[in-house]
């Protein structure tokens, strides 16, 4: 069998994350490192430019964004972390969106040698929601204020069939209690076929996640020994199918930790570059998680952990790339390491997350239960907590749906980022969202520092009455029970 030849428009995994081009990569970054005349005129490809509507950036290639990864000129760091944050402010202003986790089961039938759920664990109690225990779990999350979930379940054909996700997802989008709605709910479920894509389109999901865990072959192989995940190549070609199957917004991601993370991040890089080249629009976002402590798991057993610096530089570096894609960290990490990465190009936080299956409904905001987690939460503080304390940090709580149900999806959102509307749109749907929020969940103290900060960012809407329709529905929200306005 001949050697694959690299090939971004290819359907076949080998062929657009290609091995050989990863190292030939990885090699020239190593190499112009310290090539300052090179990293300069990256970081000037990088660097968003004003236009008459808003702003453009070219974003960068694998190989160039690895150069800047491999660069250790503390200079030059800086200069990647303040062109981050431009980029990000750029396109998605001073907004992060908010969702939750919500794991229905976590039966599995793979050999995942880094996860909890892996079949030969006999230690972990097994665990399937029914649709009475997801409705429990969906008011619990409605009375947090959570409209945004991501829904998580093992592989398992007979215990998790595309047919009970599918009625969970039904059950999820039926539940009004007072005044909540889940108006997106996000899928992460293992790769599937385009005609199961197919119907979660026609169930209504907002983006289609799955990890790739790791782009190398070798290593994808041994981490996952047994169970359907061992095939790389069905596992890495997902996405395509998804996007066969009608899903226009796919969520990528790596788990950092399982190999060495140059590799991962040009192979990532590759995975975003092969589907903008096949399919017209790169990843509607891209998640960054690091390997962490669960049941039956040590990540110190891993010899690949990042540190903070490393995994800081990793989030920036993403953000220069690929500046239209939301970037996603979860409470896997710390509130300091959070805190740095908003600056960096992170977009979308989870908050007052459980990891495990019925986590939430019959616990209050500090209990949590531990039998059935997929690893250890990090940041434990309650949604209030995070919202306020993104609010007090300058960024702007957003429960906003309204792209997903309004048909801005895949390449007509990329379309919206870049036209510089976002200030007309996005801002104040986020604004109207915060209210709802404030009025129904916050607590006294949130409240009074959310409306201070709803006041001064109504007055940024530069469209006079774009702003005046958001006051008055801002007003309503506050004097009835309208919910739900949206540009």
């Amino acid at each position: 069998m001949a050697n694959p030849i690299y090939n971004p428009k290819s359907l076949k995994a080998e062929e657009f994350i290609h091995d050989g081009e990863i190292r030939e990569t990885l090699a020239y970054a190593e190499a112009n490192k310290r090539n300052v005349e090179l990293i300069d005129s990256i970081l000037d490809k990088a660097r968003p430019q004003k236009t008459e509507t808003g702003y453009v950036c070219a974003g960068l290639s694998h190989r160039e964004a690895s150069v800047l990864l491999a660069c250790d000129i503390p200079e030059k760091i800086q200069e990647i972390y303040k062109i981050a944050e431009e980029i990000k402010l750029a396109f998605y202003g001073n907004r992060i969106v908010m969702f939750a986790p919500l794991y229905l089961s976590n039966y599995c039938v793979n050999g995942c040698v880094y996860c909890p759920y892996h079949l030969k664990n006999k230690q972990i109690p097994r665990k399937k929601l029914t649709q009475e225990e997801v409705r429990a779990e969906v008011i619990a999350l409605q009375d947090m204020g959570h409209k945004r979930l991501a829904i998580e379940a093992g592989e398992d054909p007979k215990n998790n069939p595309i047919e009970y996700i599918l009625e969970c997802i039904k059950t999820i989008y039926s539940v009004h209690h007072k005044n909540g709605d889940i108006r997106r709910v996000n899928v992460n479920i293992a790769a599937t076929t385009v005609e199961n894509y197919r119907k979660l389109k026609e169930a209504g999901i907002g983006t289609y996640i799955l990890f790739q865990e790791t782009y190398h072959k070798e290593s994808y192989e041994q981490l996952h020994p047994t169970g359907p995940k061992h095939d790389y190549a069905y596992h890495t070609e997902a996405m395509d199918r998804a996007m066969e199957g009608g899903i226009d917004d796919v969520g990528l991601g790596v788990l950092f930790g399982l190999e060495l993370y140059k590799y991962e991040f040009a192979g990532l890089l590759m995975h975003a570059e092969h589907l903008e080249a096949v399919h017209g629009v790169g990843p509607h976002t891209i998640s960054v998680p690091r390997l962490k402590r669960a049941d039956d798991i040590d990540p110190d057993q891993f010899d690949n952990g990042i540190d903070d610096e490393t995994f800081a530089k990793i989030t920036a570096c993403i953000r220069l790339a690929v500046p239209y894609t939301g970037i996603i960290i979860s409470t896997r990490e710390t509130e300091a390491t959070r805190s740095k990465l908003l600056r960096l190009g992170v977009s979308q936080v989870s908050g007052g997350s459980r990891t495990s299956v019925g986590g939430y409904a019959g616990y209050s905001a500090d209990e949590r239960p531990h039998d059935t987690e997929q690893f250890d939460v990090s940041d434990q503080r309650s949604l209030d907590e995070v919202v306020r304390w993104l609010m007090e940090n300058g960024h702007i709580p957003s429960f906003c749906t309204a792209c997903y149900r309004e048909g801005r999806t895949g390449d007509r959102f990329m379309s919206l980022c870049k036209s510089g509307q976002i200030l007309n749109c996005c801002h104040p749907n986020a604004l109207m969202t915060l209210s709802e929020y404030l009025e129904d969940y916050a607590s006294p103290e949130t409240k009074e520092i959310g409306y201070k900060m709803v006041e001064e960012e109504l007055k940024r809407i530069p469209k006079e009455k774009v702003r005046a329709i958001a006051e008055d529905n801002i007003a309503a929200i506050k004097a009835s029970t309208r919910r739900d306005f949206r540009f």
